[in-house]
């Protein structure tokens, strides 16, 4: 990913210029409103005086302004379902690689057509996220082939330094979700350096991960995924923990059916269902180099709770140090109510003493890593 190298390039150099490489002077004729803003040719003006007659002068005022940072697959698909849900008035797209900003950019705006397109605007300059309700941050270098997610930390901590001042600069107020992996280290990273409260620093974290549950447990079954209830909380990765008391369908406990359900000696293997839960990402990398599409539908799940005030439940990466006799500033996925002002609250869900520990585990992992960084 060229935009990751040249990112990298420039957390080498000092203050100023780590800055002016992901916050460029704006260029001469560029809008405040963002770059490639459509200029209209000099004769337009008397069609436009022509047709029509002005009732106001009054400036547009954005009230669910979105802006995602990184336009690589991940980024885009975020884009594209956050659009098609209709959820923002204005989309803020940013990158450093500014050909493929510029194509992407043009690409929906041509598509307005076919559905209720917001603005668009794009520029490498962080002045064009200015006063967003919601930034998400996609960009960061990708996940290799058989990498798992917590060795990309560190190539991502100095990424993240030069994004996260930009957006405090611009949104100081906004509420932010993180996706770049590995996403619950990163979300930690964001909130130490953005210094925003707990409230308003989200880990996309394990949303998609129960939505991979979800979907398996119904495809066992036979049984859409909507009406399988179950979660998978902790790191959104190798060490995440299948919460197998609390799964049930139409409020039947499948424990109450098979004591034995995600347990080596359970005959029908259950737990292989999480072990697929983990795999299918490495699998879908493998196969395609990366994924995209249900991250994308997740984060635009998220979006939709926050910027509607919906209170809906999500498991999300939030600092959790306090519960679950965890004593680190660690960030792991925990059900959230998700609304205006972020994350509203936390659901003290009951685990078992062994889905506990497991829990303990994760933070322990994670805290492994964060201990080492240098923020």
């Amino acid at each position: 990913m060229s935009w990751v190298v040249r990112a990298l390039r420039g957390s080498r150099r000092a203050g100023a210029a780590r800055v002016n490489r992901l916050c460029p002077q704006r260029p001469a004729g560029l809008s405040p409103a963002g770059a490639w803003a459509v200029v209209p040719a000099s004769n337009m003006a008397t069609v436009r005086g022509e047709l029509l007659k002005n009732f106001t002068s009054e400036e547009v005022v954005h009230h669910n302004k979105v802006s995602i940072i990184g336009t690589g697959s991940v980024g885009m698909a975020c884009a594209i379902s956050i659009l098609l849900r209709g959820l923002t008035d204005e989309l803020a797209l940013v990158d450093v690689n500014e050909d493929k900003l510029k194509a992407e950019m043009m690409d929906l705006q041509h598509g307005s057509p076919f559905v209720k397109m917001p603005t668009i605007v794009s520029s490498r300059d962080y002045l064009v996220t200015a006063n967003s309700s919601l930034v998400v941050i996609t960009a960061g270098a990708r996940q290799e082939k058989g990498e798992t997610r917590l060795n990309l930390v560190q190539r991502n901590v100095a990424i993240f330094k030069l994004i996260i001042s930009n957006i405090v600069q611009y949104s100081p107020h906004c509420k932010l979700i993180v996706v770049s992996n590995p996403v619950d280290v990163l979300t930690y990273v964001a909130w130490k350096l953005s210094e925003f409260p707990q409230n308003r620093i989200i880990g996309s974290g394990c949303n998609l991960d129960t939505a991979r549950f979800r979907f398996l447990i119904g495809q066992k079954l036979g049984i859409h995924s909507d009406s399988c209830h179950g979660w998978v909380l902790g790191e959104h990765g190798d060490t995440s923990v299948p919460v197998w008391s609390g799964v049930n369908i139409a409020g039947v406990p499948l424990k109450d059916l098979n004591s034995d359900i995600g347990t080596e000696k359970d005959p029908e293997q259950w737990k292989n269902v999480h072990k697929d839960v983990i795999a299918s990402a490495y699998e879908i990398i493998k196969m395609k180099g990366y994924t995209s599409w249900a991250i994308g539908l997740s984060v635009a799940d998220l979006t939709e709770s926050i910027l509607k005030n919906l209170r809906r439940v999500h498991p999300v990466s939030t600092i959790i140090k306090g519960l679950y006799e965890i004593n680190e500033e660690v960030f792991l996925s925990v059900p959230c109510v998700l609304g205006e002002n972020g994350i509203a609250d936390l659901i003290k869900i009951k685990l078992t003493p062994e889905e506990q520990a497991r829990l303990k585990k994760s933070a322990k992992t994670l805290w492994e890593i964060q201990k080492e960084l240098n923020l």
